[in-house]
């Protein structure tokens, strides 16, 4: 099966979740995080607002920001650009639509990917060797490709939020595909060798 299509099903499995199903994954979202101790020794979380049907990852955010940390969401940029920025969230900051429609916040000074401890990200699908299927645009695989060329120090660790439902045992990927360092679902955990 091709990404189009895996794309196409994946997206209609996750759609098929009901409202109480999502509410009840986000929170089991956040015990899954806290017991794999994914807040714990980092300052710097990168976060998403959920789009079309994606794993709501934004009581995990509160729950940072609870615990102090810095937290940043992604600022698509213009034109042909795919190099994600990350703005820090503040109370102060202003909220505004980007050209995708999805909800973005402004900031004076954004950050790259590379200053971030942990990236959590949206994905479609996710397979069992660590790869990720996105929506196609290379935003984050742009974002961090210097992962690639990176042997020792490796930041940020990148970690897939996902419905349990996304799961499938192995998704066709590119050379320039970035993988995951783990992926946290409604069940757990998934943690990927490198």
């Amino acid at each position: 099966m091709d990404k189009r299509e895996l794309r196409r099903l994946l997206r209609a499995k996750r759609n098929a979740l009901t409202p109480r199903q999502r509410r009840v994954a986000a929170e089991r979202l956040v015990h899954a995080a806290l017991a794999a101790g994914l807040l714990l020794g980092h300052r710097r979380l990168g976060f998403y607002v959920p789009f079309d049907g994606e794993m709501d990852p934004l009581p995990l955010l509160n729950r940072a920001l609870w615990l102090k940390k810095r937290c940043y969401l992604p600022v698509v940029p213009q034109g042909r650009a795919k190099r994600l920025a990350f703005t820090r969230v503040s109370a102060r900051r202003s909220w505004y639509l980007n050209r995708f429609g999805i909800q973005e916040h402004f900031s004076p000074r954004p950050v790259r990917a590379r200053q971030l401890d942990v990236v959590f990200v949206p994905l479609v699908g996710f397979d069992d060797a660590g790869h990720r299927l996105g929506f196609g645009g290379g935003f984050y695989d742009t974002s961090l490709a210097h992962l690639a060329r990176r042997r020792a120090w490796r930041k940020p660790r990148v970690i897939g939020v996902a419905f349990e439902c996304q799961r499938v045992s192995r998704l066709p990927h590119e050379a320039w595909d970035i993988p995951l360092d783990a992926v946290l679902t409604e069940v757990g955990l998934h943690r990927f060798r490198r």
